[in-house]
């Protein structure tokens, strides 16, 4: 047991890892030495980032927590705290079923960690962080909370309302970050199309990006998790004139027939969506779409599940992750709606969208055999080095494999490549 040692394990979303990144810096600034999701915990104080956005997520969260108290209780640990969404969500709860834990924290209110540790909060450090990710890019989180009240969704639960970081803030984090080495950011919030309405009065997302994209050194930003309904369209204007503004959007769109999308209070209609596809399309050429969907809410019939597998046929989204609906208390669901779908026929509906999906990714990935881009490189990993595109965002997007044979490449750097093959989701290329 390593003394003034901290081990953070992180679970859960990148907004969960900047949290993380934020509290690493400050016990760095208190003297501490800190591991970041270390295979191997040694340290004599552990910090657990919990996730709790649905069901799998919260299990793991707990497994995590008792395998930790476990440590404890045979001397291998002093401390054990806990942060994040799940004890923001369930703190009394926890703190009656799990007293072993030293001390629960919500999402905000971390930082009372370190006067329990008898350690004081840098406040010169507020934008400063200790980055986890490879130092050439980083997540860049431009609000907390969500004002939407989708029916099956806990996080507005969980992170309250909607609020905007002011653009300065980020703007200077930025210009830290670009000062440090990072080169690629990856914007993230609950939901970012609402960004500066509670600042500014009105949606600010394309002003700050067209900001963010005027500081020198940021040669890719990728945006992440918008949602449809108004969504700002000035937005196209600033993908088109800026070339490192990634031409990436992830827009969780959950559903198209009228029926569903009404069932899950999402505001937009299947009309809608579908022009806001093409929108998007037309104003911004050669766009990649990143989108999330949901089976199995109730009331889901087999006619709207057709119209989502013609929706999924039709849009032919570069990039979609699917999941079956799980009841969360407290949610609008939970209290108005009865979970009435049976399990099997959920994991049916997604299994059959996924598949759908593989050959379209399948398909798309095949056409870009013979075509040059530039990619950045993340790692080396066995004989190849693993790189992506601007369409390619970290952890969930397909990487580019180059033979690392006969070549020597700076990871962190760009290259221009040429794709010789692909499969299902990657694409193999040599340099050009």
């Amino acid at each position: 047991m390593k003394k003034n040692t901290v081990d953070i394990i992180t679970l859960g979303c990148s907004k969960n890892l900047v949290d993380s990144e934020k509290l690493m810096k400050q016990l760095e600034a208190n003297g501490y030495k800190v591991t970041h999701d270390s295979e191997n915990p040694q340290g004599e104080i552990a910090v657990i980032n919990t996730c709790g956005f649905i069901g799998d997520a919260k299990e793991e969260s707990i497994n995590m927590i008792l395998e930790f108290c476990q440590a404890k209780e045979e001397g291998r640990l002093k401390k054990l705290y806990v942060m994040g969404c799940l004890s923001e969500r369930y703190l009394k709860e926890l703190q009656m079923e799990i007293p072993q834990v030293d001390k629960f924290y919500g999402k905000f209110n971390w930082n009372e960690l370190l006067a329990d540790l008898g350690k004081a909060y840098h406040s010169e450090f507020a934008i400063e962080r200790h980055l986890t990710t490879p130092k050439h890019y980083a997540y860049l989180k431009i609000s907390e909370g969500c004002d939407r009240k989708c029916s099956y969704c806990a996080i507005p639960i969980i992170t309250g309302r909607h609020v905007s970081r002011p653009m300065e803030e980020i703007l200077d984090e930025v210009r830290l970050l670009v000062s440090e080495g990072v080169k690629e950011f990856q914007v993230i919030a609950q939901e970012l199309t609402y960004y500066g309405v509670d600042l500014y009065k009105k949606q600010m997302l394309p002003e700050l990006i067209d900001q963010m994209a005027k500081i020198p050194g940021v040669e890719w930003i990728r945006l992440h998790y918008a949602y449809p309904a108004h969504f700002p369209t000035e937005l196209f204007r600033v993908m088109r004139e800026n070339p490192n503004v990634c031409k990436y959007m992830d827009i969780a769109l959950q559903h198209i027939s009228d029926n569903m999308l009404q069932k899950m209070r999402r505001h937009v209609s299947k009309d809608e969506t579908y022009a806001l596809i093409e929108q998007f399309r037309k104003e911004v050429p050669g766009i990649h779409l990143r989108t999330t969907l949901m089976v199995g809410h109730p009331g889901e019939t087999e006619q709207d599940f057709e119209e989502l597998k013609e929706f999924v046929h039709k849009a032919r989204f570069d990039r979609m992750g699917a999941f079956a609906y799980s009841e969360e208390e407290g949610t609008y669901s939970a209290q108005h709606y009865e979970d009435n779908i049976p399990q099997d026929v959920k994991q049916q509906r997604l299994d059959e969208l996924m598949e759908m999906q593989q050959e379209i990714s399948a398909d798309l990935s095949h056409a870009k055999i013979g075509k040059e881009m530039k990619v950045i490189i993340d790692r080396m990993e066995g004989e190849y080095y693993i790189g992506r595109t601007e369409f390619d965002s970290p952890e969930v997007d397909p990487e580019v494999l180059i033979k690392a044979e006969g070549n020597s490449l700076q990871i962190g750097s760009f290259y221009q490549v040429k794709v010789y093959d692909a499969d299902d989701f990657d694409l193999y290329a040599s340099l050009v």
